[in-house]
């Protein structure tokens, strides 16, 4: 079976600069203090968390698009975590490789913000 799952991720410079010197291919690595990688499961999430916080922390913020192996992803439960469509994933850290090796195709950037 190769059925995918979208996830959306709100993204800042950083990050984005990170993922575009993987080729668009992987997500970095977590920081210490960032025990989760928070996929999002909506485009809507994505972009208040990219227009209303990216953009006031460092000026810019964008949304990502990307696709992930279906059987993969359900090892983990959708988190609801505020509005009816504040929903994410919470992929610890330590599993974030397993999650890049389950990535079909490339991540894109589907929508930017900018102060």
């Amino acid at each position: 079976m190769n059925e995918t799952t979208t996830l959306y991720r709100p993204t800042g410079p950083e990050e984005l600069e990170l993922v575009k010197q993987s080729g668009y291919r992987k997500w970095p690595p977590r920081l210490p203090e960032q025990p989760i990688f928070y996929p999002v499961t909506n485009e809507q999430y994505a972009v208040e968390i990219a227009r209303d916080w990216n953009v006031p922390a460092s000026g810019y913020g964008c949304v990502t698009k990307f696709e992930v192996r279906s059987e993969f992803m359900a090892r983990y439960k959708v988190e609801k975590v505020g509005g009816a469509h504040h929903t994410e994933w919470w992929v610890p850290a330590e599993e974030l490789d397993a999650l890049n090796d389950n990535i079909v195709g490339l991540i894109e950037v589907i929508r930017e913000f900018q102060a």
